[in-house]
């Protein structure tokens, strides 16, 4: 009996027709099961509930003390320091002064306004590669916090996002983002 139970497999097996009807026979049995299985209710539950009004759960007038209305603090400076606003002025002409320069002159150029962390992030950059030739416009600041400032400044050809830190009052360059438009 296992001869030809075994020479019956491999004629199904080797024919597209017998491979069609395993299938088929297999997909039979699943639904077959899944029909014994089921509760026999044909009716299908709604996918999105609904209910006659929405539920609402807070007053949006009231104050979640998640978002502050009010405006930002203003960036504080030790005194003797320079302005974020200077800051990134001086910067962002440094930055673009990168013609004729090797990568390390051009880098400590940049240092006496970078942060430890972007002077690292600096390190090895070839200034050839940067796209501005000079500056165009003051820094308009956006203050984020008394110790975050983010400075846009304008170039010939695009703008220069610049995120100033003062966690201790003297603010430096942390982070630079180009947008060429």
């Amino acid at each position: 009996m296992p001869r030809i139970l075994e020479l019956g497999l491999n004629r199904i097996f080797r024919s597209r027709v017998g491979v069609a009807i395993v299938i088929v026979a297999i997909v039979a049995a699943v639904v077959g099961i899944g029909r014994i299985f089921s509760d026999g209710n044909d009716a299908r539950p709604p996918l999105v509930a609904s209910s006659p009004e929405p539920a609402i759960s807070i007053d949006p007038k009231d104050d979640d003390s998640v978002i502050d209305s009010g405006p930002p603090p203003s960036p504080s400076t030790v005194p003797g320091r320079a302005q974020p606003e200077e800051v990134a002025y001086a910067f962002a002409s440094a930055w673009c002064n990168h013609t004729k320069v090797t990568p390390k002159a051009w880098r400590d150029r940049l240092l006496p306004n970078a942060t430890k962390n972007l002077a690292d992030e600096l390190d090895g950059v070839d200034p050839a590669g940067v796209p501005a030739e000079r500056v165009t416009g003051r820094p308009s600041l956006v203050p984020v916090s008394a110790t975050v400032v983010n400075a846009v400044v304008t170039m010939d050809s695009g703008k220069l996002n610049l995120r100033l830190v003062a966690p201790d009052g003297h603010w430096l360059v942390d982070g630079i983002d180009w947008d060429g438009s």
